[in-house]
């Protein structure tokens, strides 16, 4: 089979081409029917499995034809990242239509938004919440939308959406074309899609199991010798690009400075930087510029690069499924990868957990020559937060203080079209 099978409109075929696409990958080969003849789908697909352009394709195809200048097609995923790499294959893949597509999320400025849509734009890639302040605002008509698609919608479960998707819902036509892709089917999951679809066709592709590309091997070792242990495994192994995760931002920051330090060429992606400095880090990621990025889950969440050699987890997810998620980023396209897990006694049940999604036992490797008896500090000096300065105050500063702004601290949006209500701004969630 190959993509002249599914008779795209010329101009889509030509970004098919463009982008270098010769045969469809089991999610598009399934999806993509169904999609075209207009049914609702349920698409369960790990990333990295070429769901983007099982969605992508369609929806150019079907806006080939028809009215311009609105939007007819909604795409709602969970982070600023996944947004744009969206968008970026919208842009490849439609380079030859003249459709136009916007990326809308929160922590950059609302304004240049507002200008492109009312420039008329066909196409939204959106997070929840700067969406939703759109609406409140007015500077979206979404009452026209063709075709809805919720990307990752088990993160967007994990990272609090659901009440703001509910609420978006509530703006869109009944009759529409709606698309729901999750890597997982939580309980959650299935009441959503009970929700949102209308007799959907169910596509799946695999099972929870990572590529079989990938070797997995876990490193117990001490919680104050992991960053040690981590230098010695980079300086002993021959890698590529490095993915390393860790549980909260702060560490992925400091242990990003750390390998700086080591001299290797790294960065950290996490939601406290600004969107310009996180972009910048995945492009430099991407390009080589950078060896190795230390993310966070919700950060990395949708990245896709295809040349990550190793990922390393610093420190151990939260469930089974986020290990596969992580891991999964490596061992793509038939090259081979490794991930290499550092684990403490805390995180027994956690492995058991794993190995028992994975259906085998993990190995267990020690490192020859590193000396595991270093005793821990008495104090964290390596991922202590600095002290917060005391916060001088004005003498009188309690009597003269200004009232609040309210467009600095909420929007105005309206429920169900009821009367407005006052929602703090939510956009910022919008990782």
């Amino acid at each position: 089979m190959d993509f002249q099978t599914f008779d795209f409109q010329p101009q889509v075929a030509a970004g098919i081409t463009a982008a270098g696409y010769v045969t469809p990958t089991p999610i598009q080969a399934q999806a993509i029917p169904p999609v075209m003849l207009g049914r609702d789908v349920m698409g369960l697909a790990q990333t990295g499995t070429g769901k983007t352009a099982a969605f992508a394709l369609p929806i150019l195809h079907r806006l080939m034809n028809g009215k311009r200048g609105h939007v007819r097609a909604l795409i709602i995923a969970p982070t600023r990242e996944l947004a744009e790499q969206i968008n970026v294959t919208l842009g490849v893949l439609g380079q030859q239509t003249r459709l136009r597509s916007i990326t809308v999320y929160g922590g950059v400025n609302i304004n240049p938004q507002i200008q492109k849509l009312k420039s008329g734009i066909e196409i939204v890639v959106a997070c929840p919440g700067r969406l939703l302040d759109h609406i409140g605002q007015g500077t979206i008509d979404v009452s026209r939308v063709e075709t809805l698609v919720l990307d990752e919608a088990d993160q967007m479960f994990d990272m609090g959406f659901f009440p703001d998707i509910r609420r978006i819902l509530k703006h869109l036509p009944k009759q529409r074309q709606t698309l729901l892709f999750s890597a997982t089917m939580p309980e959650e999951i299935r009441r959503l899609a009970h929700e949102v679809l209308n007799d959907p066709v169910t596509v799946q592709v695999g099972n929870t199991a990572p590529p079989v590309t990938v070797s997995h091997a876990l490193y117990p070792v001490e919680q104050h010798l992991k960053t040690p242990l981590l230098l010695e495994l980079l300086h002993r192994t021959d890698t590529g690009s490095v993915l390393v995760f860790t549980r909260t931002k702060h560490r992925a920051k400091r242990l990003g400075e750390q390998l700086e330090k080591a001299g290797y060429r790294a960065a950290s992606l996490q939601g406290n930087l600004s969107q310009n400095r996180r972009q910048a880090a995945l492009d430099g990621f991407r390009d080589g510029t950078f060896q190795i990025l230390v993310a966070t889950d919700i950060a990395a969440r949708g990245i896709d690069v295809s040349q990550v050699s190793h990922v390393v987890n610093y420190d151990i997810p939260d469930t089974a499924e986020a290990y596969v998620h992580r891991i999964g980023r490596t061992g793509r396209a038939a090259r081979s990868g490794d991930a290499f897990t550092l684990v403490t006694g805390d995180d027994t049940a956690m492995v058991r957990a794993i190995e028992r999604a994975l259906k085998s036992p993990l190995e267990r490797r020690t490192v020859e020559g590193f000396d595991y008896s270093v005793p821990a500090p008495k104090k964290d000096a390596e991922f202590a937060r600095p002290p917060r300065e005391p916060r001088s105050r004005k003498p009188g500063a309690a009597e003269s203080k200004a009232p609040k702004r309210p467009h600095q601290q909420t929007r105005q949006t309206s429920k169900g079209g009821g009367a407005p209500t006052q929602r703090a701004d939510r956009s910022r969630r919008s990782h």
